[in-house]
This record gives C-alpha cells, sequence and structure tokens, in this order.
C-alpha cells in the first residue's frame, strides 16, 4: 500500500482562484467552451469535485456570484455563438440552392424522357412524317461560334 502524500490546500485554494479568474476574463487554458459554470471551473482548475466542494465551496460560491454579476459573454463562447449563427445562414444557402437545382433537374428528367418517347416513336414510324433538322443559326453552340 502506498501512502498519500498531504494535500497543500492553500495550492488548491490558489489553483482555485486562479482557475476562476481566468474563465471570469475569458482566457482559459483548459475549459474547452470558457463557460461560466462549476463543472467549467473544475476543469480549468485541474481539482476533483469531491475536493473542492468538501473543502473549497466557498470559493465555488463566490464564483457563481461573480459570474452572476458578469453581463457579458466570455471571447470563446461569443466566437462561438458567431460561428454557429455563420455556418447557420451557410446551412440555410446550400439548402435553398440544393432545392432550385432538384427543381431544374426534375425539369430536365422530364424533358428527357418526353424527348426519347418522341425517338422512339419516330424510329418506329408512329411519329411526324418528316423531322426537320435546325438550322445552324438556331443551334446554342453555332450562335457562339458565329457572332
Amino acid at each position: 500500500m502506498t501512502a498519500r502524500r498531504p494535500r497543500d490546500l492553500s495550492a488548491e485554494r490558489s489553483a482555485l482562484r486562479a482557475a476562476a479568474d481566468r474563465l471570469l476574463e475569458g482566457a482559459p487554458l483548459h475549459s474547452e467552451s470558457g463557460r461560466l459554470t462549476v463543472t467549467e471551473l473544475l476543469r480549468e482548475s485541474g481539482l476533483r469535485r469531491d475536493i473542492v466542494y468538501g473543502d473549497h465551496k466557498d470559493l465555488v460560491e463566490e464564483f457563481q456570484a461573480r459570474a452572476r454579476t458578469r453581463q457579458h459573454t466570455p471571447a470563446l463562447a461569443q466566437s462561438l455563438a458567431d460561428e454557429n449563427t455563420q455556418l447557420k445562414q451557410k446551412l440555410t444557402d446550400a439548402t435553398s440552392a440544393l432545392a432550385k437545382e432538384r427543381e431544374a433537374t426534375a425539369v430536365l428528367r422530364r424533358l428527357v424522357a418526353e424527348l426519347d418517347l418522341e425517338l422512339h416513336a419516330a424510329r418506329e414510324g408512329r411519329g411526324p412524317a418528316r423531322v426537320v433538322p435546325l438550322s445552324p443559326r438556331h443551334r446554342p453552340h453555332a450562335s457562339r461560334e458565329h457572332p
């Protein structure tokens, strides 16, 4: 059995205070979100929940009180919110463009099916008696070649 080393309560308190200050300033080192919650305070301080609530509950309550007085969003959280707004707009734009492309594709599929039916009917002799080819000036590529 290994012997436990004694805990340094003052070092733990210093770590909690420093973590609280970093979170409140919006400059966390270990927190992923930078939110002003006890969970993020624990993550930022590197201390276990049972230790913090067992011996340093007053610091947790102090942090919560300071966090409530803050009316601003931490810089990291604000940048994530801004990015989220931009991504939502891009998604809306992409969804709209996709809907338009699907409409165009549906029209083209119907046109291809109709032309295919006419081609089969013409090959079997059931179509119009005479098929007239388009003149060069009516062809889209010909108009580009001859201005």
